[in-house]
Order: structure tokens, then C-alpha cells, then sequence
């Protein structure tokens, strides 16, 4: 197994970041993205970059953060018992984008590294990461983009890629107390260390690479569509679970809050709006409807 070098690692993930945030902010057209340097008292810190009240999006949030420190949070270790008593290095840019129309999709990606160290031993690593696509009001056609994007990038690492890793999407991004995706899935990998260093972050540059490509002609296409109180009301009401999905759900929302991270840039993937409403049923074949029987229970898209 090659080793690790995390010194490239983080140069590819500033950049990304960069490329991410220049792309926003030209699909947007008004707003910019207002950038909070921070450290972290225990070792390392971040970069959280928000834009807000743009042309286009309520909120995005793109966020690098690289935190080390001398042992684990129980919440790793726990998962990992072979990772107790090693130091640790965790990297990675994540963003969540929050549009204010309703008919374009919220998005979500995440790309990461992680090494833990200790003197003797063979450093233990891997990486993780995706992007999944969270609509309101869905159009089969971005929908088969949105996979037939993620299913290209997977190709040069093999046919059984993107099927297993489309999978383990649906299974992750699900609302359990509630027994509904959270969206229409994606890419989703962790603990990818089988193919050797090299190999492995290829395919962590590609999905961090392919989410521009995924996400940015949805928004071209639906950005102009008409809305109005009714649309906007379900977008909120929708949004809801994005929230509940983060905040009882998210493995990367608990290893954060608990590893001592940044609180601000942790909880960034919150909307700014959103809300509930006790025993909601949308109307039968209305397009609120639509979301729930067409979309969200896991397909084949391609």
C-alpha cells in the first residue's frame, strides 16, 4: 500500500474550494462568499466561506477544515477500536447549497482524509466522501444527469463502483425515524484505503471534481422557473428533514461537534429557513405528492 501523503491531500482540497466557491459565484451572478479564517484550540483549524441572500442561493456554505490532535473523540474510536491511542490528522471541504426557489435541488458534497499515527506502527488512513441531490420539486431529467455524472466519474475505477457506492448513498442519506430518503441519493464512500493511496484519492479528486458538473446545469435550467407561496411553504416544510437528518443522522455533524470542531462551520449546513407541520400529507397526485412517490424511494436513475 503506497503511503500516504497528506502535504497533497490538503493543496488539492484548498484548491478545490477555490474552484467551488469562483463557480458559485458566478452561477449567482450578485453575491460573494465572505470568508472566516479560524483555529482550533486543540491543533489545526479551517477556512469557512458562506454566501448569503445571493441572485440565486438563500445560503451556501463551502467549508475546508484540517484538525489533528494527540488522540480521538470517543464517537471515532468507538466505530474504530484499532484508532485508540493514535494521533490524528482529518481534512476535507464540505458544502451544503441551499437555492431560493424551489425548483432547484439543495446539494450536498464532501470530500475527506483521515490518518491516525502512532510511532512503530503503520499509519492507519482513508478517504471518504459523495454528493447527493435533495429536490423539492423533481425532473426526471436532472435526475438522470445528476447519475449519469456521478456513474462516468466512477468508471475508470471499475464497473462495480458506482452501483455499490449509489447504494451505500441511498442506505446513509435515510431519515430511519421517518422511513424516507432524504433526497435522491448519489455518491457515498468512507474508509477507502483497499486501492492504495494513489488510486484512492484519484477517485476522492474525481467526485470533489464531478460535483460542479453534477449540480451547476440543474441549476441553469430550473433557476428561472416560476414559484410562489405555495412552493416556497413546501421547500421550508421539506427542509425540515434536512435539518433533522443532519442533527440525528450525520456521522460527520457528531464527529465534529465532538473532535471540538468549530461549531459555526459544523452547523453551516442548517438552511436559514425552514419549517414543520404536524401530521403533513400532501394531496394525492399533486406535485408534493410526486416527491414522495416517484423520488424518493431508491431506483435505478440511469
Amino acid at each position: 500500500m503506497s503511503h500516504p501523503h497528506s502535504d497533497a491531500v490538503k493543496a488539492f482540497l484548498l484548491d478545490l474550494q477555490d474552484r467551488i466557491c469562483a463557480a458559485l459565484e458566478q452561477s449567482d451572478g450578485k453575491a460573494r462568499f465572505v470568508e472566516d479564517a479560524w483555529q482550533r484550540e486543540a491543533g489545526g483549524g479551517g477556512r469557512s466561506r458562506v454566501l448569503t441572500e445571493g441572485a440565486v442561493f438563500e445560503q451556501a456554505g463551502v467549508n475546508f477544515s484540517h484538525v489533528h490532535g494527540e488522540a480521538l473523540p470517543a464517537s471515532a474510536s468507538a466505530h474504530r477500536p484499532e484508532l485508540a491511542g493514535r494521533r490524528f490528522e482529518a481534512m476535507g471541504v464540505s458544502l451544503v447549497i441551499h437555492p431560493t426557489n424551489p425548483h432547484i435541488p439543495t446539494s450536498h458534497a464532501n470530500v475527506r482524509f483521515f490518518i491516525a499515527e502512532k510511532d512503530g506502527e503503520a499509519p492507519v488512513w482513508w478517504f471518504g466522501g459523495g454528493f447527493d441531490l435533495t429536490p423539492y420539486y423533481p425532473v426526471a431529467e436532472d435526475a438522470v444527469h445528476w447519475h449519469t455524472v456521478a456513474r462516468d466519474l466512477c468508471a475508470p475505477f471499475g464497473a462495480e463502483v458506482y452501483p455499490q457506492y449509489k447504494k451505500w448513498c441511498d442506505e446513509y442519506f435515510f431519515l430511519k425515524h421517518r422511513g424516507e430518503a432524504r433526497g435522491i441519493g448519489g455518491l457515498f464512500f468512507d474508509d477507502l484505503n483497499a486501492w492504495g493511496f494513489e488510486r484512492s484519492f484519484a477517485f476522492m479528486q474525481a467526485v470533489g471534481d464531478g460535483y460542479l458538473d453534477a449540480y451547476l446545469p440543474i441549476v441553469a435550467k430550473r433557476r428561472d422557473t416560476a414559484w410562489g407561496q405555495r412552493e416556497r411553504q413546501f421547500q421550508l416544510y421539506r427542509r425540515g428533514r434536512y435539518v433533522e437528518f443532519n442533527l440525528v443522522w450525520d456521522r460527520g455533524t457528531l464527529f465534529g461537534l465532538q473532535s471540538g470542531g468549530r461549531t459555526e462551520s459544523i452547523l453551516m449546513s442548517m438552511p436559514p429557513l425552514a419549517r414543520w407541520e404536524y401530521g403533513y400529507q400532501p394531496e394525492a397526485g399533486s406535485p408534493e405528492d410526486k416527491l414522495y412517490t416517484d423520488f424518493l424511494p431508491a431506483r435505478d436513475w440511469l
